[in-house]
């Protein structure tokens, strides 16, 4: 009797939490269910996210009456969907199509940017029911890169004018594109017929200086760095397309959109308004000039005019 007496309390106990826990609402459960004004906003750990994710929390706030919070300091794009999967956030504003493709849909890279864009806009509405809105206008590529005064006097602009320096110069790049497939070192040889006199592993945040310092002739980075600008690099245009596409946008879960039928045509406002050189200069003042994120966000808004709510 007192077994069957610990049993019914142990029951009951579990079912009273429960009913508190679910009063409380676990994470994602209260958009799911509705009603919830709070729009939560993934961020990766890197200044561009970080950005982006600012001026999409503020547009909102500014022009509609909702809330929003900021998931701050992911890690990569497979952490930014789980977040949005389990419903633990509804935005993720800064998502890369090349990386949405290979890192979340498992798929093979698609060189050819519209049709890379319309694929992962297709998947993951049928997949996990998320609208991925058009660019913003900008693509964090890979880029090769030189100083000014070896672009001057080697006569580089493309990736192929590389070729005829190939024997003298050094490459530095991050460590993990020697021997990746589809768009490492290995097929940029095939497609490009180079091969660099001495090659530099090395973390991707070091090529920038390492190509300042003169201890490089050339690197491999991402095409809106701020320090691009930093140092006045001259990026090297990939004439022969061998780098996939890494157009960034907006990706929302469709409840969100569903609850808040107001909410699309305001993030549209963003669609296409920010190019390369925009991104790149405002990822240059928070790096090099030591600005907030969100203070060069809003200067952002302000003077795209971006604001159309008074309050």
């Amino acid at each position: 009797m007192k077994k069957i007496l610990k049993s019914l309390m142990l029951v009951i106990a579990s079912f009273l939490i429960m009913i508190s826990v679910s009063g409380c609402g676990l994470p994602g459960l209260a958009s799911a269910q509705g009603g919830n004004n709070n729009l939560r906003i993934t961020a990766l750990n890197t200044t561009e996210s970080q950005i982006v994710a600012n001026i999409v929390s503020e547009l909102i706030e500014h022009e509609t009456p909702y809330k929003t919070s900021i998931v701050n300091n992911l890690g990569s794009a497979p952490m930014q969907h789980q977040a949005l999967y389990r419903r633990d956030a509804d935005i993720q504003a800064a998502a890369y199509d090349g990386g949405e493709l290979t890192a979340n849909l498992g798929m093979a890279p698609i060189k050819n940017s519209k049709k890379a864009n319309d694929t992962v806009r297709r998947e993951v509405r049928k997949r996990w029911d998320q609208t991925y809105l058009p660019t913003y206008g900008f693509a964090d590529n890979y880029a090769f890169m030189v100083k000014q005064n070896e672009a001057k006097k080697d006569h580089l602009n493309n990736v192929s004018d590389l070729k005829k320096v190939e024997n003298n110069y050094s490459l530095g790049v991050s460590s993990d594109w020697l021997n990746r497939k589809g768009d490492g070192y290995k097929d940029f040889q095939n497609t490009y017929g180079i091969t660099f006199a001495k090659t530099y592993p090395m973390n991707i945040g070091l090529v920038y200086s390492a190509l300042q310092e003169g201890r490089m002739n050339v690197v491999l980075g991402y095409s809106t760095d701020g320090r691009i600008d930093s140092y006045h690099l001259k990026l090297l245009k990939d004439n022969r397309h061998f780098f996939p596409p890494y157009n960034c946008g907006m990706l929302i879960n469709n409840y969100v959109l569903r609850e808040h039928p107001d909410l699309k045509p305001i993030l549209s406002r963003l669609d296409g308004k920010m190019n390369m050189h925009q991104i790149r200069h405002m990822n240059y003042e928070v790096d090099d000039e030591l600005l907030e994120p969100s203070t060069v966000a809003h200067q952002f808004l302000v003077k795209n005019n971006y604001f159309r709510r008074n309050k």
